[in-house]
């Protein structure tokens, strides 16, 4: 191998180790030379190891976290009863209107309120208004990890994460082909899916909110929706289907219009060209390990 190393001129000729006088008339030639060779090859090698080793790393400089420019945070009037979570037209914050945390963090982590465990009671009792605003415009992603770094700046929340075996609804695509339509258009900051109780628009939604929503539509069956659909563009869709009843009420009460829709089930196959079929998966749980009431302000 060979290495190209400047070398300082005194540094080219290499010289044997010192020896008295006495010792060094008794080494023959050949002796002398094998001392002065190993001694050159040893030099050689030390100053190639030398060139060789990396210099230590520089420090990066870290960056700072996305955070809003202004925020503030309320507690909402108690007689309030209709709430709402989006992000501000243009991309330039967030507001929360009558929001208990626990859907703030649900939201903001695609984990639904069920897989969501510690934590006080008041998370999900006390009802806050949130007003955050960003000095220019960022991407929906970036809102949401700004949200992220706000629960974790004002309530002080921390959390662990655990995954355990069990069991979930898997989202695939039916075998009857897809009925979303692709949506191309630039991000408009909108709720991806509104309406209800009977009929919903989806439009610009990607899967893992589609999954997140259908989620939060299941919330007694104790089973999240995993994506395997393979699908990664954001879609557009109407969906009608009868109201998801809790354990144990009768559909009976509702209006015959909504008892002669479909199921959630059968909707999603039948209009979404998706399926949900029950097996067994991997189901996150974000812990709550600590978290504050914020301070009115």
């Amino acid at each position: 191998m060979h290495l190209d190393i400047p070398l300082p001129a005194h540094h080219l000729r290499c010289r044997a180790p010192h020896h008295p006088r006495s010792n060094r008339r008794r080494l023959t030639r050949t002796g002398y030379d094998t001392r002065v060779k190993t001694f050159c090859v040893h030099h050689l090698l030390l100053l190639a190891t030398i060139a060789l080793t990396p210099l230590p790393a520089q420090p990066q400089e870290t960056q700072a976290p996305l955070t809003f420019d202004v925020a503030a945070i309320r507690f909402s009037n108690p007689d309030q009863v209709n709430g709402s979570i989006k992000a501000l037209p243009g991309g330039h914050g967030y507001t929360a209107q009558n929001i208990p945390v626990k859907l703030m963090i649900s939201l903001m982590y695609k984990v639904p309120m069920r897989q969501i465990k510690g934590g006080p009671d008041w998370i999900d009792s006390l009802r806050f208004n949130v007003e955050a605003r960003a000095d220019h415009p960022y991407s929906l992603d970036d809102l949401h990890t700004m949200y992220q770094n706000l629960l974790a700046e004002r309530f002080g929340l921390k959390f662990h994460r655990e995954s355990k075996e069990g069991p979930v609804f898997a989202l695939t695509v039916d075998p009857s082909g897809l009925k979303m339509k692709v949506n191309t258009s630039p991000q408009d900051f909108s709720i991806p899916v509104n309406g209800g109780p009977a009929h919903v628009v989806g439009r610009r939604v990607p899967m893992n909110y589609l999954c997140w929503w259908l989620g939060q539509m299941l919330q007694q069956d104790e089973r999240p929706v995993i994506d395997l659909t393979g699908l990664n563009q954001n879609y557009d869709f109407d969906l009608s289907f009868m109201p998801v009843l809790p354990p144990g009420a009768s559909a009976d009460g509702l209006p015959t219009e909504l008892r002669d829709l479909p199921s959630l089930f059968v909707a999603v196959r039948e209009q979404l060209g998706l399926k949900l079929e029950p097996q067994k998966g991997p189901v996150e749980y974000l812990v709550i390990d600590h978290i504050d009431k914020p301070s009115d302000n």
